[in-house]
């Protein structure tokens, strides 16, 4: 039995995530291909880092319907990425429909066949700006659909202690934690 399920992109702020949650206790990573342009490096990502923490318990799913579903400039090499701009409103074109829901039901499944109590995400809603399931009442509202959608005893929840950090604090944070920076990969291009 693990205590926790880290969702890891690998990159920083899901990093930094893993570092906090194993700072509480054994956990096991999740890495997701939704379809994403540089999948193949984010992956290579998440295995160096797993090592590095000598994680063993890993799960690597295939969600490349995600692609196939469209209407993000991460999946879908027709839509340039464009330069961030936090001072921009709105939706950006990078936000992938709904991918947390997506990412969070696969993260409870194996949180509850494992017996796990937590799942960690990096969600930040300063980097993410115009994400809708990128904000706190977002998570909230899944740890609702958690507790009426998972089977009796289970006691599983979303942890994101990192939602209300600047990039900044976040950095200070790893580097506290002596997270692997070096091996991360935080980029929607190549």
């Amino acid at each position: 039995m693990r205590h926790s399920i880290v969702l890891l992109s690998g990159g920083l702020d899901s990093t930094v995530t893993a570092a906090l949650a194993l700072k509480e206790g054994p956990a096991a990573f999740l890495h997701v291909n939704y379809g994403q342009r540089t999948w193949a490096r984010e992956e290579r990502a998440f295995n160096e880092i797993a090592d590095y923490y000598n994680v063993t318990e890993r799960l690597l799913v295939n969600m490349e319907y995600m692609k196939a579903i469209g209407g993000s400039a991460l999946t879908d090499a027709s839509i340039d990425v464009p330069a961030g701009d936090l001072s921009r409103e709105g939706i950006p074109v990078t936000y992938v429909p709904f991918r947390n829901a997506h990412l969070l039901s696969i993260a409870v499944s194996w949180a509850e066949v494992r017996g796990a109590q937590h799942i960690y995400t990096g969600a930040v809603e300063e980097d993410s700006s115009g994400y809708p399931d990128c904000r706190a009442e977002f998570f909230m509202a899944f740890n609702r659909a958690i507790e009426l959608g998972t089977g009796s005893g289970s006691k599983i929840e979303i942890k994101t202690p990192l939602i209300e950090k600047r990039k900044s604090d976040i950095v200070r944070i790893g580097l506290s934690l002596k997270a692997p920076l070096e091996l991360t990969w935080s980029c929607y291009k190549s």
